[in-house]
C-alpha cells in the first residue's frame, strides 16, 4: 500500500528565474494569436498569483492594459466554492473577446470556470495546469500531476538546511 504524502513532499518548487523563463514562453505562445489581426486588447491577472505572469505576458506581447481579477478559492491549502471578490473593469471586458485572463496554474479549475462563465469568449492562458483543470485552459506552458504542489517563488523564503549526511 503506497504511503500517503503530505503537500510538500511531492513538491515542484519553482524559482523566480523558472517562473520568468516560462512566462516569456507562455507569451511567445500566445504571441500572434489573439482576435485583432493577432493582437489581445488587455491582460487580466487572477489575483495574487497570476500578477507576475501576467505582467511579464503584458510586457513581451506590448499590451499596455493590464487588469486584475480577485477570485478565492483556497483557504491557505483546503479548496473551498470560488467567488469573485475584485472584478476588472466592464466595459472593457464585455465577454472577453480579444482578453487574455492569465494565472500561474490552474488546479481543479473551479476558479477559471467561474470566471469563463462571466467572459465566455476570453482566452485562457496558465503557466502550469494539473490534469482536474486542463479543460478549462487554453493554453498553457507545463503540466503536473494532480497530486503535485507548486511552491512559487512569492510563497517561499531561503533558509538554511542542515546536510543530509555529517553535522557541517
Amino acid at each position: 500500500m503506497p504511503e500517503t504524502l503530505l503537500p510538500h513532499e511531492k513538491g515542484f518548487h519553482v524559482s523566480w528565474d523558472q517562473i520568468h523563463r516560462d512566462s516569456r514562453a507562455l507569451a511567445w505562445r500566445l504571441d500572434g494569436h489573439g482576435p485583432d489581426d493577432g493582437a489581445w486588447r488587455a491582460v487580466v491577472a487572477v489575483t495574487r498569483g497570476g500578477m507576475a505572469p501576467a505582467m511579464i505576458v503584458a510586457r513581451e506581447l506590448d499590451i499596455r492594459i493590464v487588469d486584475t481579477i480577485s477570485v478565492k478559492s483556497y483557504n491557505h491549502q483546503a479548496q473551498m466554492d470560488a467567488k469573485v471578490l475584485k472584478a476588472p473593469d466592464a466595459e472593457m471586458m464585455g465577454d472577453g473577446t480579444g482578453i487574455l485572463i492569465v494565472d500561474d496554474l490552474v488546479d481543479s479549475g473551479k476558479t477559471l470556470e467561474l470566471i469563463r462563465r462571466l467572459y465566455p469568449k476570453a482566452h485562457f492562458a496558465t503557466v502550469y495546469a494539473k490534469p482536474q483543470g486542463r479543460p478549462q485552459v487554453d493554453t498553457f506552458i507545463t503540466e503536473v500531476s494532480q497530486d503535485t504542489w507548486i511552491f512559487f517563488p512569492w510563497d517561499m523564503a531561503m533558509q538554511y538546511v542542515k546536510p543530509y549526511r555529517g553535522s557541517d
